[in-house]
């Protein structure tokens, strides 16, 4: 695993701009708002020669509890090159005010090279032979669902639902898609991927205060590897970015909740049949009645970035899931607003239709076994959660606002959406219509075409 932090340059358009580090431009904000005298006034007053002292003057109030100082210094970009899937989900699970992107398994080649050593990931040493025996099957297992799919989708490209106007290339590219979406569920939750995170230092010192608080061998390394980078754009951010009791004892506890469910219940493999819940929440104060009604909020919407009224974003929505496989949770786990949760307890496993579900059954069998096995290893360290499949499903809730529930709907069933979180977002939308029948006529629920 490598981290980078990335230092933006001015444009050649701003090259006359005024200039700072993240830590001068936060001080020179927070004076900015107990003046009246511009932002001019405030950076001819530091002394260039000394910046440290002027920054100095402001940042000792955010060891006083003034927190949003530290948001104040931009967007620090860093990358993560060859993390696991799973220490991903975890990143975009803390880093809920950033902007980020993980590498697709669209594009990004997948096989047995793609895993970390064992000992990076804290597995025990006498079962990490038996781990890569068992990721290296998956993987071998995925290619070939892959080239059986393929194959199918080259001698009936109607399955496809290529465009009648799509050339060659694009016409590959969807078929290539079709495989791989429905292939994925073979990969590893171990696989090494890569993430980009764009975020204050008050936020990525939150997110390195959570990774350091996990039992995960992963993400306490990982964790020290951001604080380091970090130290280079903000060094009086440090001090808040390692980790405290209450959090130590929380990670631990949720580690310890999937331990004791697999022992309990095993690492179930047959495919749970799906089960949404929706519920909303419009009880308003009786000073401040909704001032439209829920179809009048949608005025003028024409897309998923249009603007809906406030009789629609004071709607509070709770969905949710039995029955997400880690391969959608990847990507609906990244959506920033309100609270996302799921316990990561195993309680089915899906494939895709076109798979048959009796050539993978042995290897369904062995790695539900071994999960067990590492699990029953009295570590409490997590590193069972690097035995699990995409295919695994669990439980997933996120509770929200209808405005931003909206927009997931109407993003996750559009063009070139994965056909399965299509289904689930399509599902949990049928019941949001029974409960706001009003707002149904506007939500333009896609079919998932290829883009």
């Amino acid at each position: 695993m490598k981290v980078s932090g990335l230092a933006i340059c001015p444009p050649a358009a701003a090259a006359g701009n005024p200039k700072a580090t993240p830590e001068i431009l936060a001080s020179a904000l927070a004076k900015y708002s107990r003046s009246n005298k511009g932002i001019d006034h405030i950076l001819s007053g530091i002394d260039w020669t000394a910046p440290d002292k002027a920054v100095d003057a402001i940042f000792k109030f955010v060891d006083y509890g003034h927190a949003s100082i530290s948001g104040l210094t931009g967007g620090i970009a860093m990358t993560i090159d060859g993390c696991s899937m799973l220490l991903a989900y975890k990143l975009f699970e803390f880093a809920q005010l950033g902007d980020g992107q993980e590498s697709s398994t669209r594009y990004i080649k997948m096989d047995a090279s793609s895993l970390p050593q064992a000992d990076v990931l804290g597995l025990p040493n006498d079962l990490a032979e038996e781990w890569l025996s068992l990721m290296q099957e998956s993987f071998n297992t995925y290619k070939q669902i892959y080239s059986q799919l393929d194959e199918i989708a080259k001698a009936n490209p109607a399955i496809v639902k290529v465009p009648a106007n799509a050339d060659q290339k694009t016409a590959d590219r969807l078929r290539k898609n079709y495989a791989l979406d429905r292939a994925r569920y073979l990969i590893p939750l171990a696989t090494k991927t890569n993430v980009a995170l764009v975020m204050t230092a008050r936020v990525w010192a939150q997110t390195i205060r959570l990774l350091d608080s996990m039992p995960l061998k992963e993400a306490v390394n990982c964790a020290s590897a951001l604080r380091t980078e970090l130290e280079k754009f903000a060094p009086r951010l440090i001090k808040h970015s390692y980790k405290d009791t209450a959090e130590q004892l929380q990670q631990e506890k949720e580690i310890e909740e999937i331990r004791k469910h697999i022992l309990a219940k095993g690492v179930p493999i047959d495919q749970l049949k799906d089960q949404v819940f929706v519920s909303i929440q419009r009880d308003l104060p009786g000073f401040l009645p909704d001032a439209e009604e829920v179809d009048q909020a949608f005025n003028g919407k024409r897309n998923r970035y249009s603007t809906v009224g406030n009789s629609v974003k004071r709607i509070f929505v709770r969905f949710a899931w039995n029955n997400i496989a880690l391969a959608e949770l990847r990507d609906l786990n990244r959506h920033r607003t309100g609270h996302r949760f799921s316990p990561l307890t195993p309680v089915g496993f899906y494939l895709a239709p076109e798979i048959d579900r009796k050539e993978v059954i042995g290897l369904l069998e062995r790695q539900a076994k071994f999960v067990r096995k590492l699990a029953e290893r009295d570590t409490h360290d997590g590193s069972f959660l690097y035995g699990y499949l995409l295919g695994t499903q669990t439980p997933f809730e996120h509770s929200t606002h209808a405005d931003k529930f909206i927009y997931e709907v109407e993003l996750r069933t559009g063009l070139g959406a994965h056909y399965r979180y299509a289904e689930h977002l399509e599902a949990v939308c049928q019941e949001f219509n029974k409960l706001v029948p009003k707002a149904a006529p506007f939500i333009q629920i896609g079919t998932a075409e290829p883009e």
